[in-house]
């Protein structure tokens, strides 16, 4: 399933790429995930918590950059989890670009495209849109936050 979503960061593109060259500070910035391991060579281990509904699943799984395009300000990560109680599995594909944003700040565009087993098969495309948008939505305000501490130099372990 391919889900597409796209947010606007007040901050000038370099600024949010290099950004997203430190993913523990990306990770920090998405609601539920929790690196657990730096694995090297842009591989990662980790946790991820979702609510769908009244179902809430944490997954323990692996993150793995495949692509980071500096020229394009592209980067494709590949992800796969397993839920901790056994209840199902996830695959992800993320790609996202960073654009110039019309009014001024960057444009992050990801698709996501999202195969998944179990208990989280069974909720329908628009749920999991639905639960996608709110988390991209979480998470621009966090980054956007997260990059205005760093550049003022503020206290990161209180965000």
């Amino acid at each position: 399933m391919l889900i597409d979503n796209e947010f606007t960061v007040a901050q000038p593109v370099e600024k949010v790429w290099e950004f997203f060259g430190n993913i523990p500070q990306v990770a920090l910035c998405l609601p539920g995930a929790e690196l657990t391991e730096d694995l090297g060579d842009g591989a990662y281990q980790g946790k991820v918590g979702i609510s769908m509904g009244p179902v809430k699943m944490a997954f323990d799984g692996a993150a793995k950059i495949l692509q980071r395009d500096d020229a394009s300000k592209t980067m494709v990560i590949d992800g796969a989890g397993a839920d901790q109680k056994g209840r199902g599995n996830a695959k992800l594909l993320l790609t996202a670009k960073l654009l110039p944003a019309a009014q001024g700040g960057t444009t992050v565009s990801m698709q996501q495209d999202i195969q998944l087993s179990g208990a989280a098969a069974q909720y329908g495309r628009g749920m999991i849109s639905d639960v996608s948008a709110v988390l991209m939505g979480q998470f621009a305000t966090n980054m956007q936050e997260r990059i205005a501490a760093i550049e003022s130099g503020a206290d990161l372990s209180k965000l």
